[in-house]
């Protein structure tokens, strides 16, 4: 998968999990065994941002200090246009996949 949203916050927000099949142990840098667990349960959920939204499945997993984490090639794939010195994103560049997919 390798897109992530923190489990606590599913919490919080009483987003619906769904179980997978089989749990998937989750590794450190290093090689070492995450602390955290493993991968039992992932959310279908539909991201928003200014005018973007599109439909996602994230593992749900204990991230501590972050809600979500999205993967190199999602951000790949979006071609984000960022902009360091105001902190502003935009999502001019997403591929026609995703334009359109969940008008709301």
């Amino acid at each position: 998968m390798g897109n992530f949203i923190d489990k606590d916050f599913v919490c919080t927000k009483g987003i619906s999990t769904w179980s997978i099949s089989r749990p998937i142990l989750v590794y450190n840098v290093d090689g070492s065994p995450n602390e955290t667990g493993q991968i039992s349960k992932v959310v279908n959920v539909v991201l928003h941002y200014k005018t973007h939204s599109e439909r996602t499945l994230l593992a749900v997993f204990s991230l501590r200090k972050q809600s979500m984490i999205l993967r190199y090639t999602w951000l790949k794939d979006h071609n984000l246009e960022v902009n360091w010195q105001t902190r502003e994103v935009q999502m001019n560049r997403c591929p026609p996949r995703y334009k359109g997919c969940c008008v709301i």
